[in-house]
């Protein structure tokens, strides 16, 4: 199983990982400054019942008026929707810069603890041989 996950592991082009996670970064404060920077519009105010005392043109407009009013509500709450996952991509994005940033920092202390471990190896190698030579 764990050499599975090395396999995936070693097939992933960290390099590219790690050149394009500032750019993610950079990409998603960009959204989240555009998509911040527009408030939602106010709720407009409730309207009233149509009065069926008013001609059929004023009934008509009175249930247009009322329907844009409700449309504008949901637009609102889709401006909202948005603004929260935006926020939501630019946390993502920040967790995966560290990530990346976390990984590569592991990936060098393995590359110089390998290093170590030859040297160490060689070292033992060199001891063992002069010992019986």
């Amino acid at each position: 199983m764990a050499i599975g996950w090395m396999t995936v592991l070693q097939s992933v082009p960290w390099a590219e990982v790690i050149r394009n996670a500032p750019k993610v970064a950079e990409g998603a404060k960009k959204l989240w400054a555009t998509v911040g920077k527009k408030a939602p519009e106010p709720e407009a105010a409730a309207t009233e019942e149509v009065p069926l005392t008013l001609s059929p043109e004023a009934q008509a407009l009175a249930r247009i008026d009322a329907r844009l009013t409700a449309l504008d509500a949901q637009v609102t709450q889709l401006q909202e929707q948005l603004m929260a996952t935006s926020e939501l991509i630019q946390a993502l994005a920040e967790q995966n810069t560290q990530l990346v940033q976390r990984a590569e920092a592991n990936r060098v202390r393995v590359v110089w603890l390998s290093g170590v471990m030859w040297v160490l190896g060689l070292a033992l190698l060199g001891l063992v041989l002069k010992t019986f030579l």
